[in-house]
């Protein structure tokens, strides 16, 4: 699709026309997503391992991408197996057809890069569905933190835990889990990691690692932690970010956003002062705007498609998100910090 038509379509008012591949785990949350997002149709989609879940609904499901560009679209959704993103996306940017990929952009940093030069090259929309951006908790921590509310930060921890998720055939929790992590952390705190150091463990009997713990530190200063697994009996999602005011706990499962502020009343009690560093003050936890993720998601990329805007993760930022994934797996591997 070029420019011009694509304006001629938002002008016109009708909806995008909107095309998915990937009918899995994901794929049937985006079918009912896109369906019920205002100004987007779901008109086609796609997936040769069918339709387990049963949400094409009227629609035929198609073979492959070719066949999706086929049914002319005005924007693509892609969730299939990351093994299979740099194909489908190349062939989409090849097409005209703005585009959102399932994270992480690629298999490989250079295919990300072959993807995201692709989308740039002809001018098109291009985004990563690094969906944690759009959790509650998370918006909320982000606009305190620009606001000051916290000072100056200090480190960002993230706690990612949980059984085995039955979805993932084709990576580890490195490119499945922690790269959620490494995205958020680098948005919330606004500034780009510089180095990483990473241990995995492979503890069931699978190819790829099911367990890691990182640290690294960001351009800013910033000290970072991040723990992910697929191994623990129960489902944590934590982000916490400490700074000079105090302490930020997002929970992005329930999207509650929780501060801890560093207290101003001192303590007679020597040892107890002494071991904390810091006296505990008060605890809020805010009233937030709660609305599902992947529903904002998709609207801004469809305001992003239309040219109205539309905040989204750009491929270059899921490139360089990939980047540090790809340094905590050469990490563990090698023994050593990676410089980024």
């Amino acid at each position: 699709m070029s420019e011009t038509t694509e304006t001629i379509k938002t002008d016109a008012g009708g909806p995008l026309r909107v095309g998915l591949i990937g009918l899995g785990s994901m794929g049937r949350h985006h079918a009912r997503v896109i369906r019920a997002t205002e100004g987007e149709e779901l008109v086609a989609v796609a997936d040769p391992g069918g339709d387990r879940f049963g949400v094409a609904g009227d629609l035929p499901v198609l073979p492959d991408v070719h066949a999706l560009i086929d049914a002319g679209l005005d924007a693509a959704l892609v969730a299939v197996p990351t093994v299979f993103h740099e194909e489908v996306a190349l062939a989409l940017a090849e097409a005209g057809v703005p585009t959102m990929v399932e994270k992480p952009i690629a298999h490989s940093v250079e295919a990300g890069e072959r993807v995201r030069d692709a989308f740039a090259s002809r001018g098109l929309v291009g985004a990563v569905g690094y969906v944690e951006r759009c959790n509650p908790a998370l918006r909320a921590l982000r606009e305190r933190l620009d606001a000051g509310e916290l000072g100056q930060v200090y480190q960002v921890l993230t706690r990612r835990q949980g059984p085995f998720p039955a979805r993932i055939s084709d990576v580890g929790v490195v490119k499945d889990l922690a790269t959620h992590d490494v995205d958020l952390t680098a948005w919330v705190a606004g500034s780009p990691y510089v180095s990483i150091s990473a241990q995995v463990a492979h503890r069931s009997g699978r190819d790829n690692e099911d367990m890691v713990v990182a640290s690294g530190r960001l351009a800013s200063g910033v000290i970072v932690s991040h723990v992910v697994n697929w191994l623990t009996p129960f489902k944590e999602r934590v982000t916490i970010v400490t700074g000079e005011k105090g302490a930020f706990v997002a929970d992005t499962l329930t999207g509650d956003l929780t501060f801890y502020a560093n207290g101003t009343v001192a303590s007679d009690w020597d040892q107890v002062a002494n071991f904390r560093g810091v006296t505990e003050g008060d605890v809020i936890r805010y009233a937030i705007p709660k609305r599902e993720p992947l529903a904002l998601e998709q609207e801004r990329f469809r305001d992003a498609v239309r040219g109205v805007g539309g905040e989204h993760v750009t491929m270059a930022e899921g490139v360089n998100t990939l980047r540090v994934v790809e340094a905590v797996l050469t990490s563990a591997a090698e023994g050593r910090t990676v410089q980024l």
